[in-house]
């Protein structure tokens, strides 16, 4: 369950066990809140299974730590930013990000969630990704979806370089 000093415990513990942190992602799912972590260490798997159990078990907190084969970073930069709202119903994110990722759009990041205060009832789906077909591909496919789904959409570039 989410509580006050999740990040600021997890990231202390860490780092004083001689972790370096890396990319993240950490949100609030309903009364949950959730953490993904790059750490780079420089001892075994079960040493750093060891010092992230010591630091979660006090908090509550599951772990489920995954050793990336490379041991790189790939960070990507979005290309652009779109907001969709459409009826809260069975099978909304796959009819929006379906014709999405077939005109070209490789999703990054995706957070949605219900509305709050009394706007039950309405979906909203929030996503960053890379162009590869341009943006003329991605309006397109935005237009369609309010036509055939009634999903209300507003996109931004946010790399000038995509047209």
């Amino acid at each position: 369950l989410d509580q006050p000093s999740i990040v600021a415990r997890l990231s202390a513990g860490l780092c004083k066990s001689g972790c370096n942190l890396g990319d993240s992602s950490m949100v609030r799912l309903g009364k949950y809140f959730t953490i993904m972590l790059m750490i780079e260490h420089d001892g075994s798997k079960e040493s750093l299974e060891s010092t992230i159990t010591s630091i979660c078990a006090p908090l509550n907190l599951n772990a489920h730590l995954v050793e990336l084969e490379d041991g790189t970073l790939h960070h990507c930069e979005p290309d652009v930013r779109i907001s969709l709202f459409a009826e809260d119903r069975v099978g909304v994110v796959e009819d929006a990000t379906t014709p999405l990722a077939q005109a070209g759009l490789n999703i990054l990041h995706l957070e949605s969630n219900i509305g709050e205060d009394g706007e039950a009832g309405t979906y909203y789906i929030h996503l960053e990704g890379t162009v590869l077909n341009g943006l003329d591909a991605l309006y397109k496919a935005l237009e369609k979806l309010e036509k055939e789904k009634g999903i209300k959409s507003h996109l931004i570039p946010i790399n000038a370089q995509i047209t």
